[in-house]
């Protein structure tokens, strides 16, 4: 089952395993890796990428790569490898800036009652006692904030598919998942900025996932289309991804026989078993748009990757 994972989502899980036993036995480890305030002593630019991995309980950690699990698979398999892992690190390194301006805002807030002279940009020429006191609070850690940019995603991309919410006893469209979350994090946002999560991280995730996934719209050929005309609906997109518009010619010879396990294969075999193959593709993607991904089989999810891989 784990080898069914796509690469990239596989080995973000592996590596937020392995990080978060590495800080049961490490001591300090999540001070070192955890993004700290910026104007904090302790704070490194590194931390941007480190404290995506880190996580400050099994309960955290489990929920987020549940969720990394559950819905990044799906985007991996349709948006290509490096597609997604520059989403999600760029994501949470998004989540981490806005975390920080979050921060400073705070730092003000308390700054400015105690001296209301003191202005914002005062704060950037504080005396080094004042940033080795900033180390005592406590750093930003976990993939939370690339999680939710891939919630997001999975609710623009297939916004109509139906998912279970705990404890909703029916399930309900991703595009009303999504707005649901975004709700949420605003509600904790604005009333409970004190209670030990980086909401604003949250938020900050979805909001560059957003960004980012409008920009790519807007340019051609988003989801690895191969420039043929079509429709216009999202799994439209997705099958010119797995080049299966067969109209706008593959530019292969009528004249040639090519070599297939060892034996030489016709043409129009070639190009009847090219049609086979993408027929079943087709039929796969419209299961998915219809029942969801995690009603395709074992066999259809291996041939779904194995025709992406082969595009």
């Amino acid at each position: 089952m784990f080898n069914n994972i796509p690469t990239v989502t596989r080995n973000l899980l592996l590596i937020n395993v392995i990080a978060y036993l590495a800080t049961l036995v490490i001591q300090g480890l999540s001070s070192l890796g955890g993004l700290h305030f910026f104007l904090a002593g302790d704070f490194h630019l590194y931390q941007f990428v480190t404290y995506m991995f880190l996580h400050a309980g099994f309960t955290h950690i489990l929920f987020n790569m549940f969720a990394l699990w559950m819905f990044g698979r799906v985007i991996e398999s349709v948006w290509g490898s490096q597609r997604f892992l520059f989403y999600y690190l760029s994501c949470g390194i998004g989540a981490g800036l806005m975390q920080e301006a979050a921060q400073l805002v705070q730092f003000y807030t308390v700054v400015n009652g105690i001296d209301a002279s003191v202005g914002m940009l005062d704060l950037f020429s504080m005396p080094e006692a004042v940033s080795m006191q900033l180390n005592g609070w406590p750093p930003t850690v976990g993939a939370s904030g690339a999680v939710y940019a891939i919630l997001l995603a999975f609710g623009m991309t297939f916004p109509e598919e139906r998912i279970f919410i705990f404890p909703l006893p029916v399930p309900i469209k991703a595009k009303w998942f999504v707005t649901f979350y975004v709700l949420i994090e605003l509600f904790y946002t604005l009333s409970s900025p004190g209670d030990g999560v980086a909401h604003t991280a949250h938020l900050g995730g979805m909001l560059f996932g957003f960004l980012m996934i409008r920009y790519w719209r807007s340019q051609s050929g988003f989801y690895g289309g191969n420039g043929c005309s079509g429709g216009s609906s999202m799994f439209d997109s997705i099958r010119r991804r797995f080049g299966r518009d067969m109209s706008c010619g593959s530019g292969h010879n009528s004249n040639m026989h090519v070599e297939r396990g060892g034996s030489r294969e016709s043409d129009w075999e070639y190009n009847a078993r090219k049609k086979a193959n993408q027929d079943e593709v087709d039929r796969i993607l419209d299961k998915i748009r219809k029942s969801g991904y995690d009603s395709l089989t074992k066999e259809e999810k291996k041939q779904l990757f194995d025709s992406s891989n082969n595009d």
